[in-house]
């Protein structure tokens, strides 16, 4: 491709790519570009919405460009304040390495090793005093202000600390520690973006071009993905885990996943239910191979269409003490009767009532067959080694000692 084609397809699923001409201009010089990504390893796991901008760097590393991915080791200890509310928690140093090295090694499930440079911006940001200042000068507090969460924090009394004011310079500075000719990000990092092409210039180095990306909706179809949101799907989590959250995404989310996490749009040939199948199939075998990904449709299959039981199942064990005490403690009266809401509130953490109201609604089985709505109580023989389920995805064998 020459670099007006490049650019075009590069840019082609972006939200953002300032200033308007700057990449094919970037490209037209002929050499292999620096294209940047930071992260800052405030979790210990990477989800699918990393991977949106991970394979947009991909396809920089394809076309012969490198790819210089910022581990933000200082950067996290100030923690980004985009689209925050409230000043974010500070995490310990042992923490921050942790993530980190957990970060490195699931990015590579997307990037190429060749064409790839993974720095931790510690070996830059533990500046001088001196060198603090000279940056703090490229910028002033209006600027900082401007942005929209800031904003609204400082017209609404909330706190913002000076760390958090410092946090936009300090990625502006990441961008000129690695000469970044090019950065990433979500729509939520456009004003960091933007706001290094101004720390660049003021160290006499060529402004980047900045490229945003769209953020992925999370399982629950209405809020960004985060670990925040509980609407995550982390790519080390087991393959099974992986299948069953993707084919439980709303159907609203379908176009918007294919097109950020596989490049493409459903295929008209089908129904929502297979393109979810499809999707799992594809998201699985990326991340944990071809084997697994049949293992994980097959055991999804087995569990939630034909009503069978999964091959590994928790046991609770319930003592002949706890049986014998009479007070429902251990899920008996005392008279050789299972009270099923207390052992499915010991099984799996729920309440009695809501216990009770899924056995109401038809949603626990035993041994994959539904109990009676009208059922509270079961002989201890009849239990005992059988495999208890309450809703989808909550099995346990019971097994009486």
């Amino acid at each position: 491709m020459n670099p007006s084609e490049a650019a075009a397809w590069l840019a082609r699923d972006t939200v953002d790519s300032l200033p308007e001409g700057g990449l094919e201009t970037k490209l037209a010089a002929g050499r292999p570009l620096r294209v940047k990504l930071g992260i800052d390893p405030t979790a210990p796991d990477i989800h699918l919405g990393f991977t949106v901008v991970l394979r947009k760097l991909r396809e920089f590393q394809e076309l012969g460009h490198t790819v210089v991915l910022i581990i933000g080791d200082y950067t996290a200890r100030v923690g980004d304040p985009s689209g925050r509310a409230t000043t974010r928690p500070v995490l310990s140093g042992e923490e921050i390495d942790a993530n980190a090295e957990t970060f490195r090694s699931q990015a590579m499930k997307v990037l190429l090793p060749d064409g790839l440079e993974v720095v931790r911006n510690g070996e830059w940001l533990d500046m001088s005093m001196a060198e603090l200042f000279r940056l703090l000068s490229t910028t002033t507090v209006a600027q900082v202000l401007e942005r929209d969460d800031f904003a609204k924090r400082y017209a609404s009394g909330a706190s913002i600390s000076m760390l958090e004011l410092l946090y936009p310079l300090l990625q502006g500075f990441d961008s000129v520690a690695v000469t970044a000719d090019v950065e990433l990000g979500g729509t939520d990092q456009k004003f960091n973006l933007l706001l290094a092409r101004d720390i660049q210039r003021h160290y006499g180095q060529a402004g980047q071009v900045i490229m945003t990306m769209p953020l992925l909706t999370g399982t629950d179809g209405i809020r960004k993905m985060s670990k925040s949101y509980a609407n995550y799907i982390g790519v080390a989590e087991p393959a099974a885990q992986i299948y069953g959250k993707t084919v439980s995404i709303p159907d609203k989310s379908l176009e918007p996943w294919y097109s950020l996490l596989l490049g493409g749009g459903v295929p008209d040939s089908l129904d929502p239910w297979e393109a979810k199948r499809m999707l799992a199939r594809t998201l699985v075998e990326r991340f944990h191979g071809s084997a697994q990904a049949s293992a994980a449709e097959e055991a999804f299959d087995r569990v939630h269409r034909r009503r069978e039981l999964p091959d590994e199942v928790p046991v609770l064990r319930l003592s002949s003490l706890e049986r014998a005490r009479g007070d429902g403690a251990g899920g008996s009266d005392g008279s050789g009767m299972v009270h099923l809401p207390a052992v499915l509130a010991q099984a799996f953490g729920v309440s009695s009532s809501e216990a009770r109201r899924s056995i109401a609604q038809g949603g626990v089985r035993l041994d994959g067959k539904p109990i009676a709505a009208d059922v509270l109580d079961l002989p201890a023989e009849q239990i005992r080694g059988r495999v208890l389920q309450m809703g989808k995805r909550r099995f346990v064998r019971v097994e009486l000692d």
